[in-house]
């Protein structure tokens, strides 16, 4: 067992003390059992209550539409755990795009107004996909060249993207159509919305490409450990780069299914802000080890569909729903940074 050496201030003899790193390593795992344990329960018990309160809420239907409804904040909670996985998950100097939903919202608008010009799909998607990376370029060099935190270099970039997005739509909604709007917003097998099919099948490349490749073990290695990576020759900036990139990606990907759900640009874009932090935040108690992970960010996306959805057929204000994703909010930051704060001791 590993011992602590001490001075005796009797005789001046060297004493041993039991190490404490056995009890903190058994507080750790006692605290991510529960804090696993319990979201699982609860996402267990929201199902049960919504499904004996509401009629069809377990219908393959209803699940569908649930999937459909959270395919556009499931994509940029996806990009936004990328991020988070890269720059560590200390939520103040750490990994986070608060850009996101500004970038969708500005995309989308890209995307309405080459569309209502004329141009096919083809422009109207390279049009949207270019603007989502350019912002995410924009916030990459800001953080990396810069110096800016991100928590501040995304604070300001997404206020830049809002204001460009009201000049170009003039604050007003550009309605779209086209070929492959149809198609998004149509039907698949099993009478499942196109949308779930696009959420669940981009989750999953992402996913293998994150958790099952060394480019992804690259990834978690900078975010978790940065001078151990260091150490072993990895160059931190183009993680770090890749990782805002590839949000600002998800940010166009996810202002062409805004287009195809809402046949249009939407003014309100801002209000997705909320639920894709609460998405990508409460996805780590979704996973093994209290690590963001992508499959743990489709579950929680899950969760919080199911949980806006069931309020919606109880006809219960929404306003209990921000509620609700703000104490999620606090729940996890706290309880990260107690694990955090153990392992330090540890």
């Amino acid at each position: 067992m590993l011992v602590d050496a001490a001075l005796s201030p009797a005789d001046n003899t060297t004493v041993t003390q039991p190490s404490r790193a056995p009890a903190g390593r058994f507080s750790r795992r006692l605290t991510t059992l529960i804090l696993r344990g319990g979201s699982l329960a609860v996402f267990a018990a929201v199902l049960i209550f919504f499904s004996v309160s509401a009629p069809y809420f377990l219908s393959l239907g209803n699940v569908g539409n649930v999937l459909a409804q959270s395919a556009i904040a499931g994509v940029l909670a996806v990009g936004l755990t990328v991020v988070i996985i890269a720059g560590g998950g200390n939520v103040v100097t750490g990994g986070i795009d608060l850009s996101l939903a500004a970038n969708m919202g500005f995309s989308a608008a890209v995307y309405a107004a080459l569309s209502q010009a004329g141009h096919g799909d083809a422009v109207a998607v390279a049009g949207a996909l270019a603007s989502g990376i350019a912002i995410g370029t924009v916030n990459a060099l800001a953080i990396t060249l810069a110096g800016i935190i991100p928590l501040l270099a995304t604070l300001g970039v997404m206020n830049i993207v809002a204001g460009l997005e009201l000049v170009l739509t003039q604050n007003t909604v550009i309605p779209a159509t086209g070929d492959l709007l149809t198609v998004l917003s149509g039907i698949g097998p099993f009478d499942v919305p196109a949308l779930a099919y696009v959420l669940i099948g981009f989750a999953a490349v992402v996913a293998l490409v994150v958790q099952a490749t060394p480019l992804g073990l690259r990834l978690y290695a900078v975010g978790e450990f940065p001078e151990a990576a260091r150490a072993s020759g990895l160059s931190i900036r183009p993680f770090i780069v890749g990782s805002f990139v590839f949000s600002g990606l998800c940010g166009g990907i996810a202002g062409i299914l805004s287009v195809s759900y809402l046949s249009g640009s939407s003014t309100g874009a801002g209000e997705f802000l909320l639920p894709v932090i609460v998405i990508a935040l409460l996805g780590t108690v979704f996973s093994r080890r209290l690590v963001p992970t992508i499959t743990g960010t489709l579950l929680s996306a899950l969760f919080v569909g199911f949980l806006v959805n069931g309020f919606q057929l109880l006809n219960l204000s929404s306003t209990l729903v921000s509620g609700i994703q703000g104490v999620l909010i606090l729940i996890v930051v706290s309880a990260t940074t107690l694990l955090r704060k153990q392992e330090t001791r540890t």
